[in-house]
């Protein structure tokens, strides 16, 4: 019998690893997206945006696949930079320098990391969808050099910054863990997995 595949929508190795793990699906063969495939994230939502991700790579590979889309969203700054969280400023330096400077000496710092992750079905049709989201707040300079917004985000539950999570934590406090962890029973039942 042959081992179901699922691709997972990402052209990142270490993310394709990451959520792989996450979904604990160890009699599944996991691969990434074709290496040509580059889907623009032109939705609204983050659902929108995985789902676009999730149905190109599915049409492509006729596998069952999964993509997940996330962000940063900040109180203060009503959710902002949401989905945009990618394309908030030219590069990571400058991402944290303008989330501070936004900031300013507000002492109203809490903030939310959001995942949404879809599963697609071989024909591209979205199967089911799941959200995690982790709450923490945002530090006045980052916890380390050259991060991205993971070295400013406080996980109060962890005592450290999202970056320095290990992942057993990530998959259990983090977004993308949180809503691997929702997803992983229906992913198997749906592929026939026991």
């Amino acid at each position: 019998m042959s081992i179901p595949v699922l691709t997972i929508a990402s052209g990142n190795p270490r993310k394709v690893s990451e959520i792989s793990e996450m979904l604990d699906v160890l009699s599944l063969r996991v691969e990434k997206q074709p290496e040509h495939l580059n889907v623009e994230e032109t939705g609204a939502t983050y659902l929108d945006n995985a789902f676009l991700k999730a149905n190109a790579a599915s049409l492509e590979t006729k596998t069952w696949t999964l993509a997940d889309d996330s962000g940063l969203e900040v109180d203060y700054l009503d959710g902002r930079p949401g989905i945009y969280s990618a394309r908030y400023a030219r590069n990571n330096v400058e991402k944290i320098k303008k989330l501070i400077n936004e900031l300013s000496d507000s002492p109203y710092r809490s903030a939310k990391f959001i995942s949404c992750m879809v599963l697609c079905d071989p024909s591209g049709n979205l199967v089911k969808q799941t959200t995690g989201i982790c709450w923490g707040e945002i530090l006045k300079k980052p916890k380390y050099p050259n991060g991205e917004f993971e070295s400013i985000f406080w996980v109060k539950e962890a005592n450290c910054v999202y970056g320095e999570l290990s992942q057993s934590q990530l998959s259990k406090l983090g977004s993308r863990g949180k809503a691997a962890k929702i997803m992983s029973p229906f992913l198997k039942k749906a592929i026939g997995l026991k």
